[in-house]
């Protein structure tokens, strides 16, 4: 009786971890598929030219307030 207790916990851990494990490895391929790859660089690059474009426009910002400020001086 002992044998086949054991038995059938063996047999339920190694399911219940090799259906563990196959949907690990599903989820992690699907993390490196070239779609997700390609979306998520992307989604990077959008981030990084929005990031750009407000510090370019921040820049023509305080450079024209500094205009301004040289301008008023000299008058």
């Amino acid at each position: 009786m002992r044998r086949l207790f054991w038995v059938g916990l063996g047999l339920g851990v190694g399911a219940a971890s090799t259906i563990l494990a196959s949907r690990f490895v599903r989820r992690q391929t699907a993390k490196v598929a070239p779609a997700t790859l390609a979306r998520e660089a992307r989604g990077s690059m959008l981030d990084l030219a929005k990031l750009v474009s407000d510090s370019v426009s921040e820049g023509k910002a305080a450079m024209q307030e500094k205009e301004d400020e040289l301008r008023s001086e000299r008058r």
